[in-house]
């Protein structure tokens, strides 16, 4: 699985001019699952998300969880994040999961991040989705699980 994360001031995802999810102060999630990606790959990557301390503390310093700062969370699919483009000019997506698996994982993520933020926002999987965010920091950052 892959993550792009975003801190954010707050983020929305529309569909066909409907905001269907949005958060406030916290992370913006872009996931990407691959073909060999399980539902254990889905908890540790949450586990790591939840933990990372990339909120400002009272001096400053990047020392608080998005669990720290009750922080709300808004995660998009996007298996673009698994573009292969080192041979040509055309990106290939082989490495990206198929549909019904990426799917099945995207949803468990949301899940589990149910389980301990008390607002999660969805895209639509599958959909054209405008993502429009307001980045603090800005601070982004890619992980791979």
């Amino acid at each position: 699985m892959r993550a792009l994360i975003q801190r954010v001031l707050d983020a929305q995802v529309t569909v066909e001019n409907e905001i269907v999810g949005s958060c406030g102060h916290g992370l913006l999630v872009f996931l990407g699952v691959g073909q060999q990606d399980t539902k254990e790959n889905a908890e540790r990557l949450w586990r790591k998300i939840s933990r990372l301390r990339i909120f400002a503390d009272e001096q400053g310093k990047t020392n608080l969880s998005l669990m720290d700062v009750g922080g709300e969370l808004l995660v998009i699919s996007q298996f673009t994040l698994f573009a292969n483009c080192k041979r040509g000019n055309r990106p290939s997506f082989t490495e990206a999961a198929p549909p019904a698996l990426a799917n099945e994982l995207y949803e468990y993520f949301c899940k589990l991040a149910r389980q301990d933020v008390s607002h999660v926002g969805q895209g639509v999987f599958g959909a054209s989705m405008q993502v429009s965010l307001t980045n603090d920091g800005p601070f982004t950052i890619w992980l791979d699980i």
